[in-house]
């Protein structure tokens, strides 16, 4: 799974969650075997909770907003 992650897009977003500190700034080969590696990246991509706010799309710049912890994807009917 971590070769087809976006790796700069997720650290972005670590960054901007205020957890500049919980991912290196690119994977090390044998991360496989890393157990802390791999504890950080769970907890980056499976249990930090966003409530309120905005995703982004790294390609286009559309942001999604983020309601109560759910995220619109919807798209407004000018985009349709």
């Amino acid at each position: 799974m971590v070769p087809r992650l976006r790796w700069d897009a997720l650290r972005e977003a670590a960054e901007s969650l205020g957890r500049p500190s919980e991912l290196p700034p690119e994977p090390s080969p044998g991360y496989e075997a890393d157990e802390e590696f791999l504890r950080r990246l769970h907890h980056v991509l499976l249990e930090v909770e966003v409530l309120e706010g905005s995703l982004q799309c790294p390609d286009s710049g559309r942001r999604f907003p983020i309601s109560r912890g759910v995220p619109n994807l919807l798209l407004s009917e000018d985009e349709a």
